[in-house]
């Protein structure tokens, strides 16, 4: 089927114009095609605005073993919403997914359950090297040097080594120390103030970590991404255009910060913790700079009853897939980043860092992972209307301008207007490690320092 989209302001890779785009089947056929072109359909999209699909290359989406959270059907449709087209999935899962056999059971599910595209990590253990160094089908190998769930936990330094030596693929990494959250967790024992979780997981918490996981990266020569960077500090850590390290933020340590547990209590309770509104304006700025390079969510659901449980009781994450792109898209709008930075940081780079093959960009020969957005719509999130299966946002009652109204994946329309062609399917991501790492792979388009 061909699909001509005109009249769209169209975000390409380095400039933005308004072009028409066809659409042939799974990819993008053609920009600014010949008048005469016959198609199938034709989408009017005067005063909208076209941009690749958004790839989130970090969020928790709970199946197997904790479904009463999120599943795969309900958080691909709150993507799809939100203009996500491309997920990539944590291991942390019950079980784990810390062998092949668990990681091609998640694609076998996905490939029923999910309207968008998908990919999952691998989880390293201090045990199951062989399974990372002989692992395929995945982005890369998660390390969790913190806290986390079941075996899933790398904190011996051993182990470590043998991971960044001995392993091929990209490495990713949960960094907070363990031994300063102990210390901190003993000095704060009792408190029922979600403040002092900030406290516990606090600015050396993060940066030690992140100090002693790049140290390794470096010495073994492996490529390596910073997941959810919390401190403007460890933004200095990372030197620009470094073929080996890339990094990341997520919207809740660019927008919240520890004056928002007044307000929202443990709902913003994080690992790790937001942090001051000093470490926003850096991590700002590291994305401007391009210190750091992605925008993530690390969509982490629980139940409003779990996330209102008293601080300490209360689990660590918060929602975010269907409302990213327009938190960004707001931001925008005020003036804060431009629609090309956007589609970088949330689009271009994340593709570009796990080497996902026809993924991030409006240009002929990818895939057709595209989404529509309105920048002059202003709409209130509303936990009511929240798709993801928890059923809730740090968000609620915020009102946000400039949000995702039509997605396409592979081509097909899956989402419309408040509509969903619950027949679609995504596909399994395909990744071409052999290409060699972010900045060998297109890096930054030309003028997006100046953007």
């Amino acid at each position: 089927m061909k699909t001509l989209i005109k009249n769209a302001t169209v975000v390409l890779p380095g400039e933005t114009q308004s072009v028409d785009v066809l659409l042939d089947g799974r990819i993008i056929a053609d920009i600014d095609p010949a008048p005469q072109i016959q198609v199938d359909e034709v989408i009017d999209a005067t005063r909208l605005c076209l941009l690749p699909g958004v790839v989130d290359d970090q969020v928790h989406f709970r199946e197997p073993g904790l479904t009463h959270k999120e599943d795969l059907h309900h958080a691909s449709r709150a993507c799809a919403r939100g203009g996500i087209t491309t997920f990539l999935e944590m291991p942390n899962t019950q079980p784990t997914t810390t062998t092949q056999q668990r990681l091609e059971e998640k694609l076998a599910v996905a490939s029923q359950q999910s309207l968008v595209n998908y990919g999952f990590y691998i989880g390293a253990t201090t045990t199951n090297l062989e399974d990372l160094k002989s692992a395929h089908r995945t982005p890369g190998i998660k390390i969790f040097i913190g806290s986390s769930t079941g075996n899933l936990l790398v904190d011996d330094q051993d182990a470590l080594e043998r991971i960044f030596a001995e392993t091929e693929l990209p490495i990713t990494a949960h960094c907070e120390d363990e031994t300063t959250i102990r210390r901190n967790t003993e000095r704060f024992a009792g408190s029922t103030n979600v403040a002092d979780h900030s406290r516990i997981r606090d600015h050396e918490a993060a940066l030690t970590a992140t100090k002693r996981a790049i140290d390794l990266a470096r010495r073994h020569r492996h490529r390596f991404h910073v997941l959810h960077v919390s401190t403007g500090a460890e933004t200095a850590l990372l030197a620009e255009h470094d073929s080996l390290l890339t990094g990341e933020a997520c919207p809740h340590h660019l927008l919240l910060n520890t004056g928002d547990y007044e307000r929202l209590g443990t709902l913003v309770q994080m690992n790790p913790s937001i942090k001051s509104a000093q470490d926003n304006a850096e991590l700002w700025q590291a994305l401007q700079r391009g210190l750091l390079q992605v925008i993530a969510t690390d969509h982490s659901p629980h139940t409003l009853a779990e996330k209102q449980q008293p601080f300490p009781q209360a689990p660590s994450g918060l929602p975010a897939v269907e409302n990213s792109l327009a938190l960004i898209l707001n931001q925008a709008h005020q003036g804060h980043c431009t629609l090309q930075q956007i589609a970088h940081w949330m689009c271009d780079a994340p593709a570009r860092v796990w080497d996902l093959v026809g993924k991030g960009r409006i240009a002929v020969g990818y895939d057709a992972d595209l989404v529509l957005v309105d920048l002059e719509k202003t709409e209130t999130v509303l936990n009511e209307n929240q798709l993801t299966k928890c059923g809730w946002s740090a968000w609620h009652g915020v009102s946000l301008t400039g949000w995702p109204v039509r997605t396409w994946v592979g081509g097909q329309q899956v989402y419309c207007d408040g509509d969903f062609d619950e027949s679609c399917r995504g596909w399994e991501v395909q990744f071409d490690h052999a290409r060699g790492g972010y900045w060998k792979t297109g890096g930054l388009p030309a003028d997006f320092q100046s953007a």
